[in-house]
């Protein structure tokens, strides 16, 4: 019986650069798997443009902390032979390990080069706002730490379509460079007219050459790391075609069970839906309407009709390929799209994705074990662990919702014969005390059950006709289950 299968994203924006991450997920790694975990999502791995950079700042692919440039050896979170530990010891556990993909841009170059371009308008770059013009741009990577071991490829303007500083005249701007063939990629997100360029020296993937290596690249780094799969950053500003293209190849070349998702950051369904029949769903998308609606419900309080939570949602129109979140390093409070879930209803939220039967729930690590930043806050593990236990050991079988209150829902599983104790009831609410009147099955008479989350401390009996009224305190969530296993 397989068990079910749940994500934690091992980092968040402030982990401090000391270079111990990944020896402190090596250590974490087997109360990981006791906890219910089965999945580590893991940040960059490759060098980026400072030590001090989470890791989106792509300098070097093929240095995973292992050549003295940018100032260091070490990546932020530790050397090249620290993250083969790492992996390894996930492995040891049963645990497989997903690797964060920069794949959009370069970061850091060597050198400058002097090339034509033509700025555009910052909120429309299909709209030429010059006439074309010289610059100077760091677009020259020649890593000399490393010279040609792996890879002989240098990257120059030729490999770029698009900049964002001009060293000449020492300003800043979204520069399109010219050259033979040189455009906007066109399968791109729409928004600002192309949102092919998003930051730094943008990657052209009309160049044939960067297709070639690129997709060379990432064959070398799933065999280097023996990986299970890839999380591929701003897909959504990469030729959708060569996303296609790149996830074919490595399933091709590691097999069925290399697993991937991307991160398409776009709330609109339709577009998330496109973007999934665009690329053949060789890859998953994580659910960025979800995250929105829960944002939306901790913020409206009683005001938000829960029964709504799932609508106009992936999980609901696309169950099969939905990666449910409920915030990440993105949204965290200070960081590029901010959009963070409120405290009271964190645990509702996390209850929401990870005791259904749908999706391929994500635990954050800023929300298990505390962000740093200009607001730290601790984690919330104790309100988290017994949510993950009620997934792994209880939350089995048919599914009943009662999404029949706007301020109170609540659902059931009825468990499976193979996992003894399991099946489970969850209520919620948003507003004031309440209770709920579910059936769990006839198969359930005369069982005592408890909520596992300890916010109620009563006994309820399952009734002769397996049914029975679960409450649940205002603006919280319980799990009722059978305690005996």
């Amino acid at each position: 019986m397989k068990r079910n299968q749940t994500m934690m994203q091992f980092f968040e924006w402030h982990i401090d650069a000391d270079g111990t991450h990944w020896n402190r997920l090596r250590d974490a790694a087997p109360e990981l798997k006791t906890n219910g975990i089965t999945s580590i999502w893991i940040p960059p791995v490759t060098k980026a443009l400072s030590v001090n950079d989470t890791g989106y700042g792509a300098y070097d692919l093929y240095d995973l902390g292992e050549f003295d440039q940018k100032g260091t050896v070490r990546t932020k979170y530790g050397t090249k032979q620290d993250l083969m530990d790492a992996i390894s010891a996930c492995h040891e556990q049963g645990l497989t390990v997903y690797v964060d993909l920069v794949m959009n841009h370069k970061a850091g170059a060597d050198e400058k080069e002097t090339f034509q371009v033509i700025e555009v308008a910052g909120n429309n770059r299909t709209k030429d706002i010059s006439k074309p013009f010289d610059i100077e741009g760091w677009t020259k990577f020649t890593f000399p730490g490393r010279g040609e071991q792996y890879s002989s490829f240098k990257w120059n303007s030729e490999h770029f379509n698009g900049t964002d500083y001009d060293a000449r005249a020492n300003r800043g701007g979204v520069f399109r460079i010219l050259g033979e063939n040189k455009r906007w990629n066109e399968h791109v997100d729409h928004e600002f007219g192309n949102y092919d360029y998003l930051m730094f020296a943008d990657i052209d993937y009309n160049h044939p050459q960067v297709r070639e290596e690129m997709t060379s690249w990432g064959k070398w780094l799933a065999t280097t790391l023996s990986c299970n799969g890839y999380r591929l950053d701003a897909i959504k500003h990469i030729n959708h075609d060569f996303i296609k293209e790149f996830a074919t190849q490595m399933v091709q070349e590691r097999g069925e069970d290399f697993y991937m998702v991307g991160e398409f950051w776009n709330p609109d369904l339709s577009e998330c839906q496109q973007f999934l029949d665009t690329i053949d769903y060789t890859m998953d998308l994580f659910d960025v309407s979800l995250h929105y609606k829960l944002q939306a419900a901790s913020q409206a309080g009683k005001d938000f009709d829960l029964t709504t939570i799932f609508e106009n949602t992936l999980i609901q129109s696309h169950p099969m390929n939905a990666v449910t979140f409920v915030d990440n390093h993105d949204s965290q409070p200070h960081e590029a799209l901010e959009s963070w879930v409120q405290d009271w209803f964190k645990q509702s939220a996390y209850a929401l994705i990870l005791l259904r039967q749908d999706g391929f729930p994500v635990v954050f690590y800023g929300d298990y074990y505390g962000i740093g930043g200009k607001e730290p806050q601790e984690g919330k593990r104790s309100a988290i662990d017994p949510l993950l236990y009620a997934r792994y050991h209880k939350a089995y079988g048919e599914q009943q919702d009662y999404f029949d209150h706007p301020n109170t829902i609540g659902w059931v599983r009825l468990g499976i014969p193979e996992i003894v104790g399991s099946g489970c009831a969850v209520i919620m609410s948003n507003s004031d005390l309440g209770e709920k009147r579910m059936s769990l099955g006839d198969q359930h008479a005369g069982e005592v059950w408890i909520d596992c989350t300890h916010n109620r401390k009563d006994e309820i009996t399952i009734e002769q006709d397996g049914f029975a009224t679960f409450p649940v305190n205002g603006g919280s969530v319980s799990v009722w289950t059978n305690p005996k296993t």
